[in-house]
């Protein structure tokens, strides 16, 4: 019993196999691209979501990373 159930949905395979290749050709070989990033497109460039606002640091984070420079600036006029 299971056997015939088995051959019937196998033939059933096969068949929509045939109609598919007949409705769907075997794909073509694919579009070879160059090297490099691909170029945005108008609709990439739409699709993205809105511009993000500039990011700016506080006056106490850009003296913290001053004395930093300062200090590593001091290190190696130091050693040479």
């Amino acid at each position: 019993m299971f056997e015939l159930i088995l051959r019937t949905i196998d033939t059933e395979i096969e068949r929509l196999q045939k109609a598919r290749n007949l409705l769907a050709p075997s794909p073509v070989a694919p579009v070879k691209r160059g090297p490099g990033r691909p170029a945005k497109t108008a609709v990439a460039v739409k699709s993205g979501t809105k511009k993000a606002s500039k990011r700016t640091m506080s006056p106490e984070a850009r003296e913290r990373i001053r004395q930093a420079q300062i200090k590593r600036w001091a290190k190696s006029k130091k050693s040479t």
